[in-house]
């Protein structure tokens, strides 16, 4: 890893290009100024929307003009601060941005109380009587799906006042585990006393000594233990407070209600729960074999986080991982390559870390934007690899907003890591099917196997823990730190199979697991994560349509429900074989990692030699 440099050093080629948006910050301001202004005639329209269906046509456009002109200003304050998180200006542009989100959503939240007070069967005639306002016909179903958990207007308010009487959980959960926490100190690799954090354990325990790992695990979980009852409180708290609510609107489950805001049903929670279940056994073959290859007497959970291949360093250059994205991608014909072409050439990327950058990586922007992205590319394969999908969620982006109008120019969450891992499944694939080197299958292969075990298992077993806790809440049982310890210990027990020794500390890793904060959240990562392996078969396979279902799938925007935009591609989860087929390519990835490492072995006389 390099020296990180000062931004004003860093070549401006890897720097995107925000002057797109404003040319000037005085442009921004004035831009906020006009909007400020918009959003403060919007309280306006109460009086006026249901008067008329031309009428209630204004008063939409009035407020999506407010909302895009919010998401452009806010986009460009966010992508400003993300290059410098700690630039005092660029936090002040941030802060003004978010204080129009808030007095957006002061002067607009009487929409949908006021157009739910009316019957469907009238916004039905307004179609008839103003035909400009079918356009919306869509965005208003979705709003009347919710008109039979509304209440009375009384009611309304007084759930209003009472939620913001309610402690926000999260922001709590975050700042105890992240700032107000000590974990303590470990040694590294080289003996050195390092700092344990919440965000750094990632990396000591995935590393190739076993000493760091096991070091890394005990201390981190055995301070979460003296935690237990503080954080049971904190999260028995947030529980409550989603299952009265859903309760009080007339919600059957906690879990109803989650799944009815992404339009689903439990047939898809309850498909992939019974699929993962019954297809632990290649798991299971996984850890054995990974505890045979790294040679262990005993596999530990803090094991099973350790690369099998630990000293495989490919680099690459950033024209390197341009050249190899676009030969993976070209699979998806020519139009598709040339938005890949604008994305690098028109400067959507941040490419390199700088000072005060943000980690990690995102892709951004809205309507009126490019669909930027945020990487700190270091030249590492796993670089190219986040490339190639935050390149995927742009390439959505760009497709669902220049097909559709502003209305409809989103996307559900439920399907929002499908095309970011559908490009890096074909990504490591083509590296598989094309490379010479061994040694790069075997470390390809490893990280896939990963991916597969984190997203598909892992999340899914997550996920049950999550659904026992509102369970036991909705049948007005206590949460306590040894009922919820248990539980997550016989979990672990089921997905950790036989051939790892189960860790007494396992059973306080579900205290620093965030998403549980998110209201049934997790399940969507195995279910992108399946329907992505679907269509890269179907993609592999060269199946009729294949491709041009895919790019119409990209188009739809929001348009049809989440389950039905990917039955575009014939993926239905309501379907376990959906996620059997995922479990299915996995288990495939560890026979194929198991044959191409006795190769390698005969080759070579072993792993990391």
């Amino acid at each position: 890893m390099g020296k990180i440099l000062e931004r004003s050093k860093i070549d401006n080629k890897y720097k995107w290009d925000l002057l797109a948006i404003y040319k000037t910050v005085d442009e921004y301001l004035f831009d906020i100024d006009n909007t400020k202004k918009l959003i403060n005639s919007l309280s306006l329209i109460k009086d006026v929307m249901t008067k008329s269906a031309k009428d209630l046509y204004l008063s939409i456009n009035k407020i999506l003009e407010a909302e895009r002109k919010i998401d452009k200003i806010y986009t460009y304050a966010h992508l400003k601060y993300n290059e410098n998180i700690s630039d005092s200006k660029s936090i002040e542009l941030l802060d003004k941005a978010e204080n129009l989100n808030i007095l957006f959503s002061q002067n607009t939240s009487f929409f949908s109380p006021l157009l739910l007070s009316m019957d469907y069967s009238n916004i039905e005639k307004m179609y008839k009587e103003y035909e400009p306002l079918k356009e919306y016909e869509i965005f208003l179903k979705k709003e009347f799906r919710y008109k039979k958990y509304m209440l009375s207007e009384k009611e309304e308010k007084l759930i209003s006042l009472l939620s913001k009487s309610f402690l926000d959980n999260e922001p709590i959960f975050n700042s105890l585990t992240d700032s107000d926490i000590d974990f303590g100190t470990i040694k590294d690799e080289n003996g050195k006393k390092v700092a344990l954090t919440n965000t750094n354990y990632s990396l000591y325990v995935k590393s190739s000594d076993r000493r760091v790992r096991r070091d890394a695990f005990i201390k981190l979980y055995g301070t979460y233990k003296r935690y237990k009852t503080s954080i049971t409180s904190l999260l028995e708290g947030e529980v409550k407070q989603n299952a009265t609510f859903k309760k009080v609107r007339g919600y059957e489950s906690s879990l109803d209600a989650a799944m009815y805001h992404d339009e689903l049903n439990k047939d898809v929670y309850n498909s992939l729960i019974t699929s993962v279940r019954d297809g632990l056994r290649p798991l299971y073959k996984y850890f054995k074999l990974k505890k045979d290859i790294l040679g262990l007497d005993e596999m530990h959970v803090y094991d099973t986080y350790a690369d099998i291949i630990s000293d495989y360093n490919k680099t690459y250059s950033f024209d390197d991982a341009k050249k190899l994205i676009k030969e993976t991608l070209s699979v998806f014909g020519e139009e598709y390559l040339s938005y890949i072409d604008k994305a690098f050439n028109e400067k959507w990327i941040d490419v390199m870390p700088n000072v005060g950058k943000t980690g990690g990586a995102f892709s951004g922007g809205c309507y009126d934007t490019y669909p930027y992205i945020l990487t700190n590319f270091q030249g590492e394969f796993q670089d190219v690899s986040t490339l190639i999908h935050e390149l995927g969620h742009s390439m959505h982006s760009y497709y669902s907003r220049n097909n559709n109008p502003y209305v409809y120019s989103g996307y559900s969450i439920v399907v929002a890591e499908v095309a970011s891992t559908v490009n890096e499944l074909l990504l490591a694939r083509y590296v598989l099917d094309n490379s010479k080197d061994i040694k790069e299958k075997l470390y390809i292969l490893d990280r896939l196997m990963n991916l597969f075990k984190a997203t598909i298992y892992r999340q899914t077993m997550y996920e049950e823990f999550e659904k026992f806790l509102y369970d036991k809440v909705e049948q007005e049982e206590t949460l306590t730190s040894d009922l919820l310890c248990d539980e997550f210990y016989k979990l672990n027990e089921l997905y950790y199979g036989d051939d790892v020794v189960l860790d007494e500390e396992i059973r306080y890793e579900w205290e620093r697991m965030p998403h549980l904060y998110y209201n049934f959240y997790m399940y969507k990562y195995a279910t992108g994560l399946s329907s992505a392996c679907q269509i890269v078969n179907q993609i592999l396979n060269k199946e009729e349509n294949a491709i041009d279902n895919y790019i119409k799938f990209l188009k739809t925007g929001s348009t049809l429900p989440p389950n039905e935009e990917l039955k575009i591609n014939g993926v239905d989860l309501t379907k376990r074989s959906v996620c059997d087929n995922a479990i299915e390519m996995f288990s495939n990835l560890v026979d194929e990692f198991e044959k191409t490492y006795n190769e390698y072995k005969k080759s070579s006389g072993g792993i990391n030699e």
